[in-house]
């Protein structure tokens, strides 16, 4: 289940799940950091199966929602590893008070990944607020929903045709159209992607399209030019 996508960086493929009638795929990232330890990112169910593949690689040390919209499947993960601690990204605790968190994702790493891990929140969205984060020992960045790819015919009917106006099936990963509306404050997301850009981004892993390998940076250039960058 878990694919290894470049050194010390794992991704795993969840199932399908709608949102307003939409069928989203589901994927997560795991990094293994310096002194050994896991990070989760974005997790998916956690399978058996799934389960005996990341407990192989290390200890779980933190599980991170990256955004308000990635968050289903963080109970099952704190109870299967309550030793991990819990982050949630700006806007998550008031929607799942249910959950107990460790801590909330700024644009300072927390200590128990400072050393592999930078991030970057991106404000200024209506829709939500969502932390970008950088591998640095594979140049990987990693986005959750502001970077979107969906292949020909994965939406039909009235969904297929609001997918191609919302720039969802374009032949590269795009910003959605809802998205670049919602950018209320677009100052505050240019100063946040400019920091983004100067990373050396070298691969780029998104939760919903491919993955990008090899010359992130020109990639990512070319995603958020629309922003005037």
């Amino acid at each position: 289940m878990l694919q290894r996508l470049a050194d010390e960086i794992w991704t795993a493929d969840g199932p399908v799940v709608a949102t307003a009638g939409f069928r989203y795929p589901t994927r997560m990232a795991l990094i293994r950091l310096a002194d050994g330890g896991l990070f989760v990112w974005s997790p998916t169910p956690l399978s058996p199966e799934l389960k005996t593949e990341v407990d192989a690689l290390g200890p779980v040390r933190a599980i991170v929602a990256p955004n308000s919209l990635h968050h289903l499947f963080l109970g099952d993960w704190a109870t299967a590893y309550p030793d991990a601690e819990l982050f949630a990204a700006p806007g998550l605790r008031r929607k799942r008070p249910d959950l107990s968190f460790d801590g909330d994702l700024t644009d300072t790493p927390e200590a128990i990944w400072s050393r592999d891990i930078a991030q970057v929140v991106v404000r200024g969205n209506a829709i939500t607020t969502e932390v970008v984060f950088l591998h640095h020992r594979s140049g990987t960045v990693i986005f959750t929903d502001l970077l979107q790819q969906f292949p020909p015919g994965w939406f039909r009917g009235w969904r297929g045709l609001i997918a191609r106006l919302d720039l969802m099936t374009q032949p590269e990963a795009e910003v959605p159209r809802k998205f670049r509306t919602a950018f209320l404050n677009r100052r505050a997301a240019r100063a946040a992607l400019r920091r983004i850009l100067a990373w050396p981004a070298e691969n780029v892993l998104m939760a919903h399209a491919p993955p990008v390998l090899g010359d992130g940076r020109a990639f990512l250039a070319r995603r958020f030019r629309w922003l005037g960058l």
